[in-house]
């Protein structure tokens, strides 16, 4: 029998919010037909990941793919706890981020919203990896990953900032972006959808701030392949 795949997100107030990450969910159903496709959360909304989990029929295999951009407290605590008391063979696959394909939905955002404008002398456009932050300093890593994997389709530096936990924060980044002479700065929105820290990052001070990343077709597509990854 196929494994059951467990889409599993932080979960939401925002009904924007919920309905960009229910609307990836989908999509991974229509690029796996015959995959069972099981939403869950970690906190504010139900079924609580927990719940889910323990639901597949006994002897049933499952996995977990964490609809999370780094690792942090909800990989490391709350969806390995749900994996280890499965009733039956589970497992959990890597956060979704850094990935290759979240690079590239990254910088044609940023190049829609005017990013390498002709007429933008040098140094004077300046992009800063917005991340929602974690006390968990594996976050720190995943996220400083994903801004050389930006970096690197961009063609120039990518700073980062967070809106919460560890490291400098979006405002502090924005502002030693315009220091350093930046007369333009862009805000790449590292969330996943509508919400809290989307608020932030909107309020944060930079020039050109670009939407979440969900439910564009490329968050689905990394999905598809952390479930495809694990069966192998």
């Amino acid at each position: 029998m196929t494994p059951v795949l467990i889409a599993c997100s932080h979960g939401t107030s925002s009904l924007e919010g919920r309905a960009a990450i229910a609307g990836v969910v989908t999509r991974v159903r229509q690029m796996l037909p015959g995959v069972q496709v099981e939403e869950a959360f970690v906190d504010v909304q139900e079924p609580e990941i927990d719940a889910v989990v323990a639901g597949v029929p006994a002897g049933a295999a499952s996995v977990v793919v964490p609809l999370l951009l780094s690792t942090g407290f909800h990989t490391r605590v709350d969806i390995a706890r749900a994996v280890a008391a499965a009733p039956g063979p589970c497992v959990a696959t890597p956060a979704l981020g850094p990935h290759d394909l979240l690079a590239g939905l990254l910088a044609e955002r940023l190049r829609a919203a005017g990013l390498g404008a002709a007429d933008a002398p040098p140094g004077a456009e300046a992009v800063v990896l917005a991340a929602a932050g974690s006390s968990d300093p594996a976050a720190e890593v995943d996220v400083a990953a994903m801004a050389d994997l930006l970096a690197a389709r961009l063609g120039m530096p990518v700073s980062v900032g967070f809106a919460a936990g560890a490291g400098i924060r979006i405002d502090a980044a924005v502002a030693a972006a315009r220091s350093a002479g930046a007369t333009r700065v862009f805000a790449a929105s590292y969330v996943l959808a509508p919400g809290h820290f989307a608020g932030v990052i909107a309020g944060a001070g930079a020039d050109v701030v670009t939407d979440p990343l969900a439910p564009d077709e490329a968050v689905a597509a990394v999905v598809v392949e952390r479930y495809r990854a694990s069966l192998r």
